[in-house]
């Protein structure tokens, strides 16, 4: 496993990625026309390389032998949705399923937390559907504290977020 800063070239390899994980993760019953724009109107080789150069986020990548497996996006002056949270937001975080448990989300995770706090940033913020249980147990293994919830919005629907914060310092 190598982590490294992402790079232009990247972008369809996290686009794809960025599909494969969220709907794996999130539409466990089917896809519908609502989620399935939503996936390809969001995650686009176009829109990843318009993030990995904003100068406001930084995008860490792993990668094995084959490509990347997986990544972690940090945007800062992201103010948390829940009163007095940090603003800093890890607005991204995938691995692929398939490589769980090699601790790759860990060493992204890590990296990222060390890179936040190379450049003055002492707390963290993210938001994780309710329902994502492993994710949910991940943040909560890595000390991030739930500090309350928000809602995720596709189209007109809210979908219930926890929201968690970790104190870097």
């Amino acid at each position: 496993m190598k982590i490294r800063k992402a790079k232009k070239s990247d972008s369809s390899s996290l686009a794809a990625l960025s599909i494969e994980v969220w709907v794996g993760t999130y539409l466990k019953r089917g896809v519908n026309a609502v989620f399935a724009e939503f996936a390809l109107t969001e995650f686009t080789p176009e829109k990843m390389a318009a993030r990995i150069a904003d100068a406001a986020r930084f995008v860490l990548v792993s990668e094995n032998d084959e490509g990347v497996d997986g990544f972690i996006e940090v945007s800062r002056r992201r103010q948390a949705p829940v009163s007095g949270g940090p603003k800093t937001e890890l607005s991204t975080f995938y691995v692929q399923p398939r490589h769980h448990g090699k601790g790759i989300g860990t060493g992204l995770l890590n990296a990222a937390f060390q890179h936040c706090r190379e450049d003055g940033i002492h707390a963290i913020w993210l938001a994780t559907n309710a329902g994502n249980d492993p994710a949910i147990a991940f943040y909560l293994g890595h000390g991030f504290e739930k500090i309350g919830e928000t809602q995720f919005m596709i189209g007109q629907d809210g979908y219930l977020n926890n929201v968690y914060a970790k104190d870097l310092s």
